[in-house]
């Protein structure tokens, strides 16, 4: 079976493309954007790199620091009230925003979505979160139609080579081929990690007619250009703490259509961000709760609670 960075990397993809496909099937059927090509260039796609090469910077840092969770972040008042909320069932989900030396860094013809959340998972350890976030062969069963396709094209180790169809559709129909990256690292007894980075994202042209094929890279519609998404496991405090950090490249946003879309860049984000905790979540809990056959049961979070509301760092 394919190691857990494969799920991992698998979960918060379906979710980012069906909130980028929304996002800008609107802007296409506002704008006519449909009809027009977004083309992806070198200084786009290397700001991105060095955007990501930051963000990694950062997560390392907080290992040494021993601020694993983006949580642990935060002035001791805040940090307490935000594990409180989360032993209590409530969702913590949070902007981002890199910067080098407090400035900020330059995406020249892109736009970068940048978000973070975490979950608790009561009384649950870190190899059953695991064990969930392993689950690949059920993916495109679990959460069709957001993935069509799924295979494992190489694994070496801690580090795979994944494929992946993503299906979206809004006002379009959104196909994307996509080729992934990805390296697990377990720190400790206690805590795992995932960096999943993407290599290759084809949109397809015409999908399911006899003419389907891929539109060249980075010549497309500009849904999503590049998506490296990062998990994190922490068993403590009588549970297992999950953390999904995700950074997706996509076109810009017309400056006439700004007033509308941009709001859009926020809140289907958050919303997709819920969603996915939830879902992982649910089926940790039944992974946990399925081998007890006495007719005790355990009892989850209930995932309608309020959520805490979202912050943005400075």
């Amino acid at each position: 079976m394919p190691n857990s960075q494969t799920h991992k990397h698998m979960y918060s993809l379906a979710r980012e493309l069906q909130k980028l496909a929304l996002m800008f099937s609107i802007l296409a059927g506002l704008a006519g954007a449909s009809a027009h090509a977004a083309q992806l260039k070198p200084e786009t796609a290397a700001a991105f790199e060095h955007y990501a090469a930051a963000t990694e910077a950062r997560m390392d840092e907080d290992v040494r620091l021993n601020q694993f969770l983006i949580i642990d972040h935060l002035p001791d008042l805040q940090r307490k009230d935000a594990y409180d909320q989360l032993q209590q069932g409530q969702i913590y989900i949070e902007e981002l925003y890199t910067r080098e030396d407090h400035h900020t860094i330059h995406i020249p013809s892109g736009l970068v979505h940048h978000w973070v959340g975490v979950i608790f998972i009561p009384k649950a350890t870190l190899a059953e979160a695991d064990a969930v976030l392993n689950d690949f062969k059920d993916e495109p069963e679990i959460y069709k139609p957001d993935i069509r396709k799924a295979r494992l094209i190489e694994q070496n180790g801690s580090g795979s080579k994944i494929y992946l169809q993503f299906y979206s559709k809004t006002l379009v129909t959104v196909v994307l081929n996509a080729y992934f990256d990805v390296v697990e690292t377990r720190l400790g007894s206690t805590r795992i990690q995932s960096a999943s980075r993407s290599t290759r994202v084809a949109e397809v042209e015409g999908w399911g007619s006899p003419d389907e094929h891929e539109r060249p890279e980075g010549n497309d519609h500009g849904y999503m250009w590049r998506l490296n998404s990062y998990w994190r496991i922490e068993e403590k405090d009588g549970g297992a703490y999950v953390e999904n950090e995700s950074i997706t490249l996509t076109r810009t946003v017309p400056t006439l259509l700004a007033w509308l879309i941009n709001p859009l860049t926020k809140s289907i984000p958050h919303d997709v961000l819920v969603h996915t905790l939830t879902n992982t979540r649910d089926a940790v809990v039944k992974v946990e709760a399925a081998p007890k056959q006495d007719g005790l049961s355990q009892e989850s979070p209930d995932p309608k609670k309020p959520l805490q509301k979202s912050t943005v760092r400075p």
